[in-house]
């Protein structure tokens, strides 16, 4: 789809110091805060986002944030 092999984009991240990993990550935070913004149930987000249960997303947000997402929510 990019024409570029799959070792080729890792040295081009690499080389911008990030990853597909950290990438990923970074597009799963912001559809999350994106889906709280809008008022989505969490166990909605969570399975949307491909969580295998809510407390995964929860940790995870936590961990992209600093919030809970209900903090989040309070705070926003």
């Amino acid at each position: 789809m990019l024409a570029v092999s799959p070792p080729h984009l890792r040295r081009l991240l690499r080389q911008e110091g990030t990853s597909l990993g950290r990438l990923r990550e970074e597009v799963l935070c912001d559809l999350a805060i994106a889906g709280l913004r809008r008022g989505e149930p969490v166990d909605d987000l969570s399975a949307r986002l491909g969580f295998s249960e809510p407390s995964a997303f929860r940790r995870a947000f936590k961990r992209w944030t600093g919030n809970t997402p209900r903090a989040y929510r309070a705070r926003d």
